[in-house]
């Protein structure tokens, strides 16, 4: 027997149709693809297009903009359903969860129907640009600079660590619009930058310790000039409050991620351990084996509860800043403590990197870091107490 996963109380038969679509694509697309992805740092670019084909991107995007007008929901069961096929290279998420959505809310009409069909068919690959070589979680102290000439924005600086940078043909790039110190988080400001724009250039594909397989990059902007009408947000200042306005989502979808990888780490030791022998018997047997797995099904039961209860609320709209930081806190300290007591389990064959036990505990060390560190959850958390 498997772990037993309850489905999900915000689920509906269409969605479990969806997940059908969302497995096969996955485990057909994504599963047989992971060592060559790594070896290249990179996803196939024909990925996006074949995603866009069969209708996985923009997926809670209005279908007057291409997408195909679902909701957080169907994002997350195409997040789960990655998660499960063991897949830590697609950044899927960031481009339909994030950079769609930063385009809805805040861009231009003409620039929407520009930019939104292109991200929902899989010709544009979208990215987002915060983190600066010198600044990670305090984003008002970003150094890239925006000046405005006439009706274009001319931009200079570096952003790193950026998710989708080496195929990214669209980038929402944080910049400062005014960069006196005492503007603080009203001198940010948010500006899409097209990749083909001269003066834009890429940098390394980052060589991490998870997540090989995702081309994150550095980024360089060069007196890249782009229209004013590429700003996001009516007026300049405002980027701030937009990334505040979406990090709950962001946040929400790295939990996700955190308690399906959770679910899979735990169904792959179960088999393991129930095949494995040791001492004339299979591992499942001893009670070190059984007791770990107890408390880690438990630990999956109770973050998936929680996760669902904060996808419920996020649906409503309900969902605040607090408990989309208590969501990440939680199941990204949870899943890293579940998948080091399964590879565990495993011996010396968890950590040798051929087994998905082993991709997984690299991979989701990072989930305790973007997004907001555990330690940045818990000062948002702690500001409403």
């Amino acid at each position: 027997m498997a772990l037993q996963i309850q489905r999900s109380s915000w689920s509906t038969d269409d969605l479990e149709d969806f997940r059908d679509l969302a497995r096969t694509f996955c485990q057909k697309e994504l599963t047989p693809n992971q060592e060559r992805w790594i070896e290249a740092k990179m996803v196939d670019r024909e990925l996006w297009t074949k995603a866009g084909e069969v209708g996985l991107l923009a997926l809670s995007i209005p279908e007057e903009y291409g997408g195909g007008g679902g909701t957080f929901a169907h994002e997350t069961v195409l997040y789960e359903e990655q998660a499960r096929a063991g897949d830590g290279a697609w950044g899927v998420s960031v481009h339909n969860g994030i950079v769609a959505h930063y385009l809805l809310a805040y861009a231009g009409e003409e620039k929407k129907r520009e930019w939104l069909p292109k991200l929902a068919s899989g010709e544009f690959v979208g990215a987002i640009a915060m983190t600066e070589p010198g600044t990670g979680s305090d984003l008002q102290g970003i150094k890239t600079r925006a000046v405005r000439d006439g009706d274009e924005y001319v931009i200079n600086g570096a952003k790193t660590f950026i998710t989708n940078g080496a195929h990214a043909d669209l980038v929402v790039v944080a910049v400062k619009t005014d960069p006196d110190p005492e503007a603080g988080a009203q001198g940010v400001s948010l500006l899409v930058v097209e990749t083909a724009t001269e003066g834009f250039r890429r940098g390394r594909v980052l060589d991490k310790v998870g997540l090989k397989g995702q081309d994150t990059a550095e980024l360089f902007f060069d007196d890249v000039r782009v229209p004013a009408a590429n700003l996001l947000g009516d007026a300049e200042g405002q980027g701030f409050i937009q990334l505040m306005q979406q990090l709950p989502q962001e946040r929400l979808l790295i939990a996700v991620t955190a308690v399906a990888g959770m679910e899979a780490a735990i169904n792959q030791t179960i088999d393991y351990t129930k095949e494995r022998t040791a001492f004339g018997r299979p591992v499942f047997n001893f009670q070190n084996t059984k007791f770990t797995l107890a408390e880690a099904a438990t630990e999956a039961a109770v973050a998936r509860a929680f996760l669902d209860q904060c996808v419920e609320r996020h649906l409503r709209g309900e969902l605040d800043v607090q408990g989309a930081a208590m969501a990440k806190l939680w199941t990204t300290e949870r899943v890293n403590k579940v998948v080091d007591d399964c590879l565990q389990l495993f011996g010396g064959y968890g950590y040798m990197t051929e087994y998905p036990i082993a991709r997984a505990w690299a991979d989701i060390r990072i989930s305790r870091i973007f997004g907001g560190t555990s330690e940045i959850m818990k000062e948002i958390i702690s500001r409403t107490l």
